[in-house]
């Protein structure tokens, strides 16, 4: 949903989680924190670097166990000190639960909920739903062909059970493909490879026929919510491009066995379907303007959060991380009028300045809180 929206397979315990308050000791460089929150809005003004990002990290953590480019645990923890606390107070409906991490250096970070340890980190992933939305999300765009197809997959994972087995079982058949294939200077067993291709045909036929049809009915929601923002006449798409379009994968990987061994792994099959991005029928990452990529990448991860939503998936907590900048104020206003709407639950906005959300938080008529964030510090804000 330039967006991370990095959301896990979520299983469904509550229609909606709201997170009210939190306390930080020593995560990164927020020293010490205790904040409560808006159910609905809550928007982060600062200069980059002073910690705005790091508050949106540690909610991502809370509901992950783990930050959200993937850094150490050691890295999050503030220089000078050996140890990193969080704990919040999440609501469920009418029920209050107590989350809380603590992370040591050189030592199996703790999490708790509601004081009791759990014995796997595992058994704590997906109670707390959440989407998060940031500039490393422009991979989408400007990234590889693998980029995409985790994008896809994620989103069809959470709500179809079978596509998240075939996509399992496709790459571990894949892997004994390629093993084979590596064997060039010793003799194989033709009937091995027959036995691997037939598999890859039965699972990749699979995987093929679902992302097809999740383009087909993601594509009219994700144009509407690009046409929400923008409110201009640009033409976008979503296209799904795959070998086994009018073609069966069995056939295509016996032709290419030969070529496959020479090289040592597998050039056909759905581990190369690509998905493309195109506005007026061009590829975005070749003709886009920051600002279309932004917002063509906005409207994407809003489309998929609705999608997941309408698909049964509990309502996540969102985060938009800097999503803003390259924008004018009308695709702004565009954008916050959207989230505010009720389906989207809680919300979380950072941006450097007030220039735009100001005007437009004035004619809300719902719940939100302003924050200003200085060298890891937050004080609460009125609108002036």
């Amino acid at each position: 949903m330039y967006f991370c929206t990095h959301t896990t397979k979520i299983k469904v315990y509550f229609d909606k989680v709201i997170i009210e308050r939190i306390s930080i000791l020593n995560f990164k460089n927020i020293e010490q924190a205790d904040l409560e929150f808006s159910p609905k809005m809550n928007c982060l003004f600062g200069n980059n670097g002073m910690g705005k990002t790091n508050l949106l990290d540690a909610l991502y953590y809370l509901s992950f166990c783990k930050n959200y480019t993937n850094l150490p645990d050691s890295q999050l923890i503030k220089h000078d000190q050996d140890f990193a606390v969080l704990q919040a107070g999440y609501l469920f409906e009418d029920k209050s639960e107590d989350i809380y991490c603590g992370i040591k250096r050189k030592q199996r970070k703790t999490f708790k909920r509601n004081k009791k340890e759990y014995e796997r980190l595992s058994e704590h992933i997906g109670l707390l739903p959440l989407v998060m939305i940031c500039p490393a999300d422009s991979d989408l765009i400007r990234g590889g062909s693998d980029e995409r197809r985790k994008f896809t997959d994620i989103v069809i994972s959470q709500y179809d059970k079978e596509y998240l087995h075939a996509l399992i079982q496709y790459n571990k058949v894949l892997q004994q493909r390629n093993s084979l294939l590596k064997e060039y200077d010793n003799p194989v067993d033709p009937s091995l490879f027959d036995i691997w291709e037939e598999q890859l045909d039965f699972f990749g036929e699979q995987i093929f026929r679902k992302r097809g049809k999740f383009v087909q009915d993601f594509r009219p929601i994700f144009r509407e919510f690009h046409q929400n923002i923008c409110q201009e006449s640009e033409t976008v798409d979503l296209e799904y491009e795959s070998q086994l379009n009018g073609a069966k994968l069995k056939d295509l990987l016996q032709q290419k066995r030969e070529r496959d061994r020479l090289i040592g792994f597998t050039t056909a099959g759905i581990h190369k379907d690509d998905f493309n991005f195109t506005i007026g029928g061009y590829l975005m990452r070749k003709t886009g303007s920051q600002g279309q990529n932004k917002t063509y990448l906005i409207a994407l991860k809003l489309a998929q959060f609705n999608f997941l939503v309408k698909a049964g998936v509990s309502t996540p907590i969102l985060l938009l991380d800097d999503v803003f900048d390259k924008l004018d104020e009308k695709r702004v206003e565009q954008i916050v009028k959207l989230v505010a709407q009720p389906q989207f639950g809680q919300i979380f906005i950072t941006d450097t300045n007030r220039k735009y959300l100001d005007k437009i938080l004035q004619k809300m008529d719902h719940d939100y809180k302003l924050f200003h964030v200085e060298n890891g510090e937050f004080k609460e804000m009125n609108i002036t």
